[in-house]
């Protein structure tokens, strides 16, 4: 499997990977989330553990289970960490620890390296086994509510370290602190090539009409995704450049507010003919990639964002991309040479007309992303990077790798 990044991916990346692989071979690496599909966290997971497994490493993946009060109550630790003034009572962070606790009964936690990804699981490090137990946060947390991060942070100063996504994410803690962005797999049905026949085919699918440019966002529907803010994007636009909008996602089962934003969102849209609202299955994933194929330009105006992994999706496929100034989203946009960083839904309809006026523009833009993206922000750079963290926090004050 690894062959075939060979002429994709940087071969320094490829290099590293294979001897890392080599110095950790057969040993096993648990990885912990709170759901198999929907959000970046789980596609990443679906196409990196055979990856490691190719390298000779034990690679396994967990899912917590909870009911629809715990996830309930870790939407609200998710909102609050980014910002949001929310109610958890004590008896809710004890719920939170107790879901933890008989997950911990059922699942097998015995590895040389844990990492568990975000809020939901991080009180099994409460019941380590042994190894080297790694917290990774894929949200925003520059901002939170202190008591919401101050209740959390007791359970997170329990591992060995902790890893976000961007520099100023991080949150000073009594251990070792990682950076590691998030990535995508080139190869994989959301990223690889699609022939004119599939793009045209997917279209035709959902009715979206190609005699006009498709403005485009994909994410779930999340208030912090601002899909609202889109629609009012898109209707600035409107006046002056003739063009349909579509909003997609996949609903995702550890987030109980999806299915009213998405009304939400339905009713603002109210009965716009060039609006449209899809909410694909889970594993839509070649749907997707033939969605952003067909865009002309492709948007992520978030107000609060992990990092935001359809920027770099899109980028991939030479689009120009609007995001919003927040998260991770700076990282992989570069403002005016591999897309534009905005602020307002004013600032995006500027910016799309900017770049629907301007297709030569648009198209330099699209081909600078994507080497831009092969270059940082393949799933071979994120494998080689998680290993690395592995290694040295196991070989702390000894010799390490000879490259």
């Amino acid at each position: 499997m690894i062959d075939v990044y060979k002429n994709i991916a940087p071969k320094g990346d490829l290099m590293l990977l294979r001897r890392l692989g080599d110095a950790l071979r057969s040993r096993s690496f648990l990885h912990v989330n709170s759901t198999r599909e929907g959000g970046g966290v789980a596609e990443i997971l679906h196409r990196m553990i055979p990856i490691l497994r190719e390298l000779g490493i034990d690679a396994r993946w967990e899912v917590i289970e909870g009911d629809a009060r715990f996830f309930d109550i870790t939407k609200k630790i998710h909102n609050g960490l980014q910002g949001n003034e929310e109610i958890i009572t004590d008896q809710m962070w004890e719920y939170h620890g107790e879901v933890n606790r008989r997950n911990a009964e059922k699942l097998n936690l015995k590895a040389d390296a844990v990492l568990i990804h975000d809020p939901q699981p991080a009180a099994l490090v409460n019941f380590r086994k042994k190894g080297i137990w790694m917290w990774r946060c894929h949200i925003d947390v520059s901002g939170p509510k202190m008591a919401v991060w101050n209740a959390l942070k007791r359970h997170c100063e329990k591992f060995d370290a902790a890893v976000f996504s961007v520099a100023k994410f991080a949150r000073a803690m009594p251990v070792e602190e990682f950076i590691i962005p998030p990535s995508i797999d080139p190869v994989s049905d959301k990223n690889r090539d699609l022939s004119d026949s599939e793009i045209r085919d997917a279209a035709e699918r959902f009715g979206i009409p190609r005699d006009r440019p498709v403005l485009l966002q994909v994410s779930r529907f999340d208030r912090f995704k601002d899909p609202i803010g889109v629609i009012k994007a898109y209707r600035m636009v409107k006046k002056y450049n003739d063009c349909v909008l579509v909003l997609a996602g996949s609903p995702a089962s550890d987030d109980p507010e999806g299915e009213a934003v998405l009304n939400e969102v339905k009713e603002y849209a109210s009965d716009d003919r060039d609006i449209f609202i899809l909410l694909l299955p889970p594993f839509s994933d070649k749907d997707i990639n033939a969605l952003q194929r067909m865009a002309t330009v492709v948007l992520q105006k978030s107000l609060k964002e992990g990092f935001g992994l359809t920027v770099a999706e899109a980028m991939w496929k030479e689009k120009p991309v609007l995001g919003g100034a927040v998260g991770g989203i700076p990282l992989q946009i570069v403002h005016g040479v591999t897309g534009f960083l905005v602020h307002s839904s004013e600032g995006a309809a500027f910016r799309i007309r900017q770049l629907l006026n301007n297709p030569d523009m648009a198209k330099r833009m699209g081909e600078r992303g994507k080497e831009y993206i092969r270059n940082n922000f393949l799933i071979t750079r994120q494998a080689r990077d998680y290993l690395a963290v592995w290694y040295a926090m196991e070989n702390k004050g000894r010799k390490v790798l000879e490259l």
